[in-house]
């Protein structure tokens, strides 16, 4: 029982990691650069909802549609004004650009609420599920989490695939100048993917800080890290990839801090990144692009 109620957290820690790695694959897959300050957006979603419920009182439900719109406009905002100066620039400056953008947000969550971790409390007030007699216990943002990463996945594939801006999506991770010349504004193409990636940082905040009930400036940026991972190994630039990888990831992590090692657990992690890549380069659901010269 302890075994199946480790895979259980896992697959819910995973389900986190997953709803991360969908705003990096997007962002990779539209606009073909890495976001690293996607971890820090969750971060300042995370610190929104803290501050709105401890401080003004806000209904939790209410704060979190206030934070997604708060880090989908400023998702806009980091696209507009570090990542659109560099659209033609080498992926080294967009990747320096990037981390300067993370320590940016880092620092200000430091001056605004100080280096003292904050206690989050839970949004999820639900009771939690007994299985087995009473030997299995599921909690409620366990099962939370769970279902909304899989219903923030099938959303996203829907919206992708069966509307006309997600049709413009695919057009643009494409070819960007085939779908310019095919009418499609290539600029407000990339702008959405950031603000759809960074209302999603502000949900999967706020699930890590539910169930990790600890808040400070680095909160987002070790799972950032690790859904990052989970994208790549899933096949980065494919939404059911992120999910599938974003579980891996999750499983991984916790089964190894259980019968492992805590210390080693993520190590062990990327480890299994470096394997699965030697094995298949493009990760689980990639897909392999012929580049003509």
């Amino acid at each position: 029982m302890t075994f199946i109620t480790n895979l259980i957290n896992g697959v819910s820690l995973g389900s986190i990691y997953a709803v991360i790695a969908l705003g990096y694959t997007m962002v990779y897959g539209i606009a073909k650069m890495l976001n690293f300050a996607h971890g820090d957006v969750i971060m300042v979603g995370a610190y929104i909802v803290f501050a709105l419920t401890s401080y003004a009182g806000v209904n939790p439900y209410l704060a979190l549609v206030i934070s997604m719109a708060a880090c989908t406009l400023l998702g806009m905002a980091i696209e507009r004004f570090a990542y659109k100066p560099l659209r033609g620039a080498s992926p080294l400056a967009v990747l320096i650009t990037a981390i300067g953008v993370s320590y940016f947000l880092q620092n200000m969550a430091l001056l605004i609420f100080g280096s003292q971790a904050k206690s989050f409390t839970s949004i999820v007030n639900l009771p939690a599920l007994t299985l087995a007699g009473g030997k299995i216990t599921i909690s409620a943002e366990t099962i939370v989490t769970i279902i909304v990463s899989l219903i923030i996945m099938v959303s996203l594939t829907l919206f992708v695939n069966k509307t006309k801006p997600g049709r413009a999506m695919l057009a643009v991770s494409e070819d960007k100048g085939a779908a310019q010349l095919m009418g499609v504004n290539v600029n407000a193409t990339i702008s959405l993917t950031f603000a759809i990636g960074s209302g999603l940082a502000a949900v999967a905040g706020v699930l890590l800080c539910s169930a990790y009930p600890t808040l400070s400036s680095q909160t987002g940026a070790m799972p950032g890290i690790k859904a990052f991972v989970a994208a790549v190994l899933g096949g980065i630039g494919s939404i059911p990839g992120a999910v599938i990888g974003g579980v891996l990831i999750g499983v991984i992590e916790i089964l190894s801090r259980s019968y492992i090692s805590s210390q080693m657990a993520d190590a062990i992690v990327f480890a299994v990144l470096i394997i699965v890549l030697l094995v298949k380069p493009t990760g689980i659901l990639g897909k392999k692009y012929i580049e003509k010269v």
